[in-house]
């Protein structure tokens, strides 16, 4: 089934060089970097949904299907580049399912049989989780709550229910952005996954450094597609986690509100 055709989109596997930098000064500030180390469901769970709307009956830990990406947009890197900027201020409209397919794909989406993805990660070691969290205007069919990316699968896992994007304003310093866009993107890092292989480097280097990859993708994406975002790192870790359910040794690095440009 072709996917739904979206507006202005382009393909966004560039590096980030500038928010691995920021990243970076956060780490060592104090603000963060993380895992979720939860096997992606098989195709003979039960636990499965291929409707991507109507998830009302979800319980957590089943999954939902995400429709398919776009690889050849017609907004080139270099014009997503030159636009980008970071925009606090959202529409009241919802997202489609179609875009946020598109932005967790560009965030960590799956290219390669191999299993490389859209953004470079040390020693394909792939330590960042990606949580979503929706609220209002939320995405349509999709319930408020908080839901988990599987890459493998591009598909979300249903983690936690009920709107909980005040709190996540609270956990963040109180910024408005966190609570009036239709989403938050969290991205979580799995230190161990890095650090099993290049120690301590790892995680003070080479994590932050792909978050800020994953970061600059979400931010080409979402200028292809004609939304707004911006990063936000100013946060309390441990209230993030508790707020989205994470596990203690998920770090929350970066959160990325997003929603219809105004």
């Amino acid at each position: 089934m072709e996917p739904k055709s979206l507006p202005r989109r382009a393909v966004v596997g560039v590096i980030g060089l500038v928010g691995a930098v920021v990243v970076a000064d956060l780490a060592h500030s104090g603000f963060g970097v993380l895992h979720r180390d939860q096997t992606a469901p098989t195709d003979t769970d039960d636990d499965r949904s291929d409707d991507p709307v109507g998830v009302a009956e979800l319980a957590p830990g089943e999954t939902v299907s995400l429709p398919g990406t776009v690889t050849d947009g017609d907004v080139s890197v270099e014009r997503a580049l030159e636009n980008r900027r970071s925009r606090r201020e959202f529409g009241d409209e919802p997202l489609e399912t179609e875009q946020l397919s598109q932005l967790l794909w560009a965030a960590q989406g799956i290219t390669d049989a191999r299993g490389y993805r859209t953004a470079p990660s040390a020693g394909a070691q792939y330590p960042l989780e990606l949580y979503v969290v929706i609220g209002q205007p939320g995405v349509e069919g999709l319930d408020p709550g908080v839901y988990r990316y599987l890459p493998d699968e591009h598909r979300l896992e249903f983690h936690k229910p009920g709107s909980v994007q005040a709190e996540l304003r609270s956990a963040a310093a109180d910024q408005r952005p966190v609570e009036t866009a239709a989403i938050d993107v969290v991205i979580c890092a799995v230190d161990e996954r890095t650090t099993d292989r290049y120690g301590q480097r790892g995680k003070q280097r080479y994590v932050p450094m792909e978050a800020g990859h994953v970061g600059q993708n979400l931010y080409l994406q979402t200028e292809t597609l004609d939304l707004a975002t911006v990063a936000i790192g100013a946060f309390s870790d441990g209230a993030v986690r508790e707020v989205i359910g994470a596990s203690e040794d998920e770090r929350p690095l970066y959160v990325f509100p997003i929603g219809m440009r105004v």
